[in-house]
């Protein structure tokens, strides 16, 4: 029942995200004590409060003409956050560009930990640049993987 509430929030959702240019990072829906229906989207241009509303007042019409949640239940949009952690394989393209710090359970090439700039995803590796080369990471190595928010770009 709740996976099929999420893959049925996330079909609802997706032409709202393309049509304001945002993408759809992560949908949750938890469901100890009181419901709560929760939607990360991303706006590669840097996500507003007008986003999340934007896509709040939408989607919370169509789940009410849906009733797909049948109690009552809170419904929250946000942004990601500065330094998520990264659960599926899509993020690793939606977040390209962006710093990143990955901790593997083998090491790769000597190392466990890696930090640099993600760009993006080659067959089921993870294509990181780092100390001025390209490292590729296989998914299923990753232990994990977080974005990293470096204040005055340090």
């Amino acid at each position: 029942m709740k996976e099929n509430i999420i893959e049925r929030v996330k079909e609802l959702l997706q032409p709202l995200i393309e049509e304001r240019g945002l993408k759809l990072v992560d949908v949750e829906y938890i469901t100890a004590g009181k419901p709560v229906l929760r939607i990360y989207v991303y706006n590669p241009e840097g996500t507003s409060i007008e986003d999340c509303e934007w896509i709040s007042r939408r989607i919370g019409a169509l789940l009410d003409i849906e009733d797909l949640i049948p109690v009552s239940y809170i419904l929250e949009v946000s942004s990601p956050g500065l330094d998520r952690k990264l659960k599926n394989r899509e993020e690793y393209e939606i977040f390209k560009g962006r710093e990143i710090k990955i901790i593997t359970r083998e090491p790769v090439e000597g190392k466990n930990v890696f930090e640099g700039v993600l760009k993006g995803l080659e067959n089921n590796s993870v294509v990181l640049e780092t100390g001025g080369k390209t490292v590729k990471i296989p998914l299923k190595n990753i232990s994990r993987a977080n974005l990293e928010y470096k204040i005055g770009g340090e």
